[in-house]
Parts: structure tokens; sequence; C-alpha cells
């Protein structure tokens, strides 16, 4: 039995499971369970700069804290792209109008790579100006500016590897992103203590033992390493070559849905029903990251031990919710699919369900991390201060885990239906208008200290389940006679 046929028997495969009839929670599962672990090794790439920066230097490490809410940012702007896209395809897809979806993906893929180009240039220009606003310092900047610049010049191959990931969870595949992305994965956790350390004085070399073989290969290359432009470097090159396996895997047709060369003439006219879900869904994405970026100002406030702490923090934060992230793709495809096939109720059951499943299990990953919260931290620095502040952090935002589970799962289903508009009204209420302004005032003028940042994330979380649950109860999307939100292409 081949690799393949393993993991199609763990994960199961969408021809084994119709996201339109029979059981809900069991294909929700299967659809979800691969994008869990798309994610998981999604994080990977930045836990594997962060271990690895941690141990070059602690200002490499705020440096990454700085840069991380931009290249968020920058990719949150065309992210509505293809959201729309994978949006498109799951009605189409769930209507049974192949030939739709088909063009649908293939003109998301041209305007995607179209946008992020011109995303690419923006942020090279303005990434000196726009980490002297965060509030970087002197030592910080220079570091946290060589590595987004070489970021934003491979903004075109991330992204097109995010739009690869949509479109095809939007046909309902969501096994074979997972594999591409854990190629690539593997490949970047090679390069980077290479290209972060080179050959002269290397940890992983030291962690295992091999020495002598350190020892040859500086004095056969005298490459002393890159510094933390290397963990950029190795990023842009493993998902370049991610993008191009995925682009092959579309051309191809063999799994999920296909694009093809004649349909990626730009229609501008098509341009405007993605734009239509694509904007709304930019505008959630962007409000997150504008979010984090003012949020980092306030961080910015504090000492250079609070601003890793805070970076590390996140990263933990992010890897834990990574589940509820991934329901919520699950659901925004199965809401699609039976928007598509005309079966709102079954659409509303699955975001139930969701609900349900993430606040218990996120519940009891809180728990988990609230009790091992110092060991956690400490595993990406030995700075005394910086494993205080995060376990302060981790303390205040572990016991909410489960409300952002809550949030995810209907902001998912606000999204598959088209009402994108709704999901990003929701991300922008929870974090502009709650958490952000509670940062500030609870740190600034009611002298909690950096406690107070942390506050915010409690209060903005189950503030954040509570009004999508509300919401979600009085829409009216799914009571519309229409079997779908877009119409088909002619």
């Amino acid at each position: 039995m081949s690799i393949r046929d393993r993991l199609d028997r763990v994960f199961k495969g969408r021809d084994e499971f119709d996201l339109t009839s029979g059981d809900i929670a069991r294909p929700l599962f299967y659809l979800s369970l691969p994008i869990v672990v798309t994610n998981l090794l999604q994080t990977a790439y930045n836990l594997a700069d962060t271990y690895w920066i941690g141990r070059f230097s602690t200002d490499a490490l705020a440096a990454i804290s700085f840069a991380f809410p931009m290249v968020f940012l920058l990719i949150s702007f065309g992210m509505g792209l293809s959201v729309a896209g994978s949006v498109l395809v799951a009605q189409h897809t769930g209507a049974g109008e192949e030939d739709e979806a088909e063009y649908a993906a293939s003109q998301t893929v041209t305007f995607s790579l179209v946008g992020s180009l011109f995303l690419g240039v923006l942020g090279y220009v303005a990434v000196g100006p726009f980490l002297g606003i965060l509030g970087a310092s002197p030592d910080v900047l220079p570091l946290a500016r060589d590595y987004m610049q070489i970021i934003s010049l491979g903004l075109p191959f991330m992204f097109g590897f995010f739009v690869f990931v949509a479109l095809m969870r939007g046909y309902g595949d969501t096994i074979t992103p997972m594999l591409v992305m854990f190629g690539s994965v593997v490949l970047n956790i090679a390069l980077d203590p290479i290209l972060i350390f080179g050959f002269e004085a290397n940890p992983l070399f030291t962690m295992l033992g091999l020495g002598n073989l350190q020892s040859q290969l500086f004095a056969m290359t005298g490459y002393t390493g890159s510094g933390i432009a290397g963990a950029a470097i190795a990023t842009v090159f493993s998902r370049s070559l991610a993008l191009i396996v995925g682009l092959y895997i579309m051309f191809d047709g063999s799994r999920g849905v296909q694009i093809h060369l004649w349909q990626m003439s730009p229609n501008f006219d098509f341009l405007e029903r993605l734009l239509s879900i694509g904007i709304p869904a930019s505008i959630e994405g962007t409000g997150r990251a504008l979010s984090v970026n003012l949020l980092l100002i306030v961080v910015g406030m504090f000492p250079t031990t609070v601003v890793a702490a805070y970076g590390i923090g996140v990263r933990v934060f992010s890897v834990i919710f990574l589940p509820a992230i991934a329901v919520a793709r699950g659901v925004e495809t199965m809401t699609g699919q039976n928007i598509g096939a005309g079966k709102p109720a079954r659409a509303e059951r699955a975001a139930n369900i969701a609900a349900m499943a993430m606040f218990g299990i996120l519940t009891l990953a809180g728990v988990i991390a609230f009790v091992a919260a110092e060991p956690i931290i400490a595993v990406f620095t030995n700075d005394p201060d910086v494993i205080r502040v995060g376990v302060d952090f981790l303390y205040w935002v572990a016991p909410t885990f489960g409300f952002i589970g809550i949030m995810r799962s209907y902001t998912g289903s606000f999204r598959g239906a088209g009402e994108t508009l709704t999901a990003a009204a929701i991300a922008v209420l929870m974090l502009g208008f709650i958490r952000l302004p509670f940062a500030y005032f609870a740190s600034q003028s009611f002298d909690h200290g950096s406690t107070g940042i942390w506050m915010a994330f409690t209060v903005s979380n189950v503030a954040g389940a509570v009004i999508a649950y509300a919401w979600y109860r009085r829409s009216t999307w799914r009571d519309k006679s229409l079997a779908r939100t877009v119409p088909a292409d002619d």
C-alpha cells in the first residue's frame, strides 16, 4: 500500500463523503482534519523561525515580532480574493456546475497573482516607514527591515500557495494541500538553521553531535550565515517550490478543481463578482491585521522583553486555535456547497455542531496551556524576563480559548454563505472596538502594565463569541429561498 493510500485511509477523501447529504459531523471532521494538519504545518514556518532566531539574539526575536504583523497585513489585503474563489468554487460544486467552478478557479488564480505582485512591491517600499510607525527600536528596526524586504519580494509565491489551498478546499479536497505543505515545511525547517547560522557556529550541528562535519563544511564554504535574513530566504524558497507543485496539480486536474490556461485571460466582469465577496473578506483579514499592528504599537511602549514575549505568546496562541480556524474553513466549505445545493438548514446544523465541538476541545487545550505555561514559553527563549512575561500572557489568555472556537465556527458559516461583510463586521468589532482600546487603557491609564494587554485578549475573546452567536441567531440568510448567494456563469 502506498503512502498516499495510507493517508487517504486516515484522512478520507472528498469522494468518500457527500457534503450535501447524509451525516454532518463525520464529513465535517474529515474535511477539517487535513486543514488542522495543514495549518499546523503552516505555523511550523513561524515556529521554526522563532525557535532558531530566538537562539540567534533577543533583538532578532523582537524583530520578527514586528515583522510578522506586517506579513499578516500584506497577505490580508489580498486574501479576500482567495476566500471569494473558495466560496464560488464551493457553491458551484454543490450545484453540480463543474465548468463554472473551473472558470472561477482559473480567474481567481489570475487576479490573485496580479494583486500579490502589487502588494509585494508596496511592502518592499513601505517596510522602513511602517516599522518606524510601529515603534521598532534602532537596534531592532534594521533587522526587521531586512526580514520584511525579502518576504515582500517573495509575497507572490507565498500568496499563490494560499490561493491553491483555498481553491482545493472549496472543491472539497483538503488532503492534497496538506501533503504539499508538509514537503514545503520539511524543506524550510532543514534550511532555517543553515541559512541563519551558517557552518561556523551552528547549534543544530552541536545538538546532533556533528561537530566534525560542521568544521568540514565551514572549511569548504566559509559560510557564516545570513542571520534573520536567512530565515526569510528559507521561507520564500520553500513556498516558491510549493506554489510550483500546486500549479502543476491544478493544471493537471487529477486532484480537486482544475484550472485552464485559456480561462485565465482576465475577465473584469468576473472580477466584479470576486470583489463583491472578496472585498468584505479582505476587510475582515485587514481588520485583524491592523488590530495586531496597532496593538503592537501599545506593546512597543514597553521594554524589548515584553515585545519578545508578546511575539512568542501570539505564536503559541495561534497554534492553539488552529483547530478552530480549520473547522471554520470546513464549515465555510460545507455551507458553500449546501447553499449551492439549496440546503441552508443543513449548513446551519454544521455551524452549530462545529461551535460546540470547538468550545470543548479548545477549552481543554486552554487548561493544558495554563498548567504548562512556563515550559511552553521556555521552548522559544532562555531569557528569564521574557519567560516571566510570556507566562503572564498565557495565564490570562488560555482560559478563553474555547470562546475563539465559537466565534470562528459562526463566522466561517457566514463566509460560506457569501455573507463576508457580516464576518468582517464581527472581526472588526471584536478587535478594533474592544481589544485594542481595552489594551491601551488597561495598560496605560489604569496602570496594569503589560498585564493590561493580556486582559484585553480575555475580554475580547469572550465578547467575540457572544457577538457571533447572537448575530447568527438573528441572521436571515438561512431563511432565503434562493439556492445560493451568487448566480452561475452564463
